[in-house]
């Protein structure tokens, strides 16, 4: 088993009330994808880190094997979500696999 985590800054012009709604959106897409890719077991989104955070948001996935991070970041409903809920709002990503 593998964990995937990504986190991420949101971009400098996104106003503030608008943070709630673009959060539920990744919260509820990004979640949807465990069992529709395959190897993806978890997914969790934090959208409320303590204030001792470096990023605004993250998202911890459980993989079944290392070559599943791949085929996650590849597959076409992960990519999809990605483009439309996350890409277009956030800047430097971090990730840590392990």
């Amino acid at each position: 088993m593998v964990h995937h985590i990504v986190m991420w800054k949101f971009k400098p012009g996104i106003a503030e009330e608008r943070k709630p709604e673009l959060k539920k959106a990744m919260k509820e897409n990004l979640g949807a994808l465990a069992g529709k890719v395959p190897g993806l077991l978890t997914v969790e989104f934090i959208e409320e880190p303590l204030s001792t955070s470096t990023h605004d948001i993250a998202l911890v996935t459980t993989l079944e094997k290392a070559e599943d991070i791949a085929v996650y970041g590849n597959h076409p409903a992960h990519v999809a979500v990605a483009d439309t809920y996350v890409r277009p709002y956030v800047t430097e990503r971090a990730c840590l696999d392990y």
